[in-house]
């Protein structure tokens, strides 16, 4: 083979990047007018039609504006609980017991869970328990997962396990305060938890019984240390002779250690008795959930885009027509 002819194959086979390049551009090229000329296609056509299309927003504003007025009212309002006993998950599937109980319509379970009478269950559409998420795991909630959505397998953002969110939508937010009684004391009830507290109690105070001792011994050792210890001498020819000279070993850090420990276990005794605990108290809304905005949101762009897509059907009548005609 000639020289000639191997740097001919050698050209034959590199790549010319300026010509990729080239290609790359031209492609790029026909994509952007293909969408501007979409665009601006779409744009003429409903510029044309805005008398249907502005009249099927009218109108869905006006069916918004009805069910406004016609629908009842209903608010929503969040609680915040610690949890005292643990797994918090546990705690969290026991009242979304609550949340089944709503959507499919148990009003004499729910009413007997919370212990209100079957006529105030009207006025309570949803209640459901969430996650609160800890954002860089510095022990500060910074959101609730109403979507369900966190990724457990983050350890960055976590959830918090020592409380969570509970979130009630109601018709009359004068009933929450009964609502929170019917929480708490559907809670307590379950006999799972209160052995669960029952353990966590007896525990904390075997613990400060422990702690106690152990300070008690420690202080004396202190004395021990500080006053029969410190230097041991005797007396020989009339001069002080020191035999060893032991350092004193000061045990006050170990002391207060044990002192913070044990009353970070009484706070816990006094404060968190219960299975749960109130952080954060139901606020009584003021502002509906289902207001003219939610409907409007909802209701306006299906309007739209029904009739968007009906004239749509009109100005390609012929084309649907064959095409349905061909595969008939």
């Amino acid at each position: 083979m000639s020289e000639d002819t191997a740097k001919q194959n050698v050209r034959d086979d590199e790549i010319d990047l300026l010509d990729l390049f080239r290609r790359i551009g031209r492609t790029f090229s026909r994509w952007a007018n293909s969408i501007g000329k979409g665009i601006l296609i779409s744009v003429i056509f409903m510029l044309r039609r805005w008398i249907p299309l502005g009249t099927s927003v009218l109108a869905g504003i006006g069916l918004a504006w009805v069910m406004t007025k016609t629908s009842d009212s209903y608010y929503s309002a969040d609680l915040v609980l610690r949890a005292n006993v643990q797994p918090t998950d546990a705690l969290i599937s026991h009242i979304n017991r609550l949340h089944t109980f709503c959507i499919e319509g148990n009003k004499e379970n729910l009413a007997q869970s919370l212990g209100i009478k079957t006529d105030q269950t009207k006025n309570i559409l949803d209640i459901q328990a969430f996650w609160i998420i800890d954002n860089g795991a510095d022990g500060i909630p910074d959101y609730v997962d109403y979507s369900d959505k966190h990724n457990v397998y983050d350890t960055v953002n976590i959830r918090m396990k020592d409380r969570f969110n509970i979130r009630v939508k109601i018709i009359q937010p004068q009933e929450l305060t009964n609502v929170k009684n019917g929480l708490i004391k559907f809670i307590n009830s379950e006999s799972l938890f209160q052995q669960r507290n029952a353990i966590r109690l007896r525990q904390n105070e075997e613990i400060v019984s422990r702690l106690k001792t152990d300070i008690d011994q420690l202080d004396n050792l202190q004395k021990y240390k500080f006053f029969e210890e410190t230097k041991n001498y005797s007396k020989a020819g009339g001069q002080m002779v020191f035999l060893q000279e032991q350092k004193t070993q000061l045990l006050y850090p170990d002391i207060y250690n044990l002192y913070y420990r044990k009353q970070n276990i009484e706070q816990e005794q006094d404060l968190y008795r219960d299975i749960v605990t109130v952080l954060s108290e139901f606020t009584i809304p003021f502002q509906r959930i289902n207001s003219g905005i939610f409907y409007v949101k909802t209701i306006v762009p299906l309007f739209f885009a029904v009739t968007l897509i009906l004239l749509i059907a009109l100005a390609k009548k012929k084309k649907i027509r064959e095409v349905y005609n061909r595969y008939q």
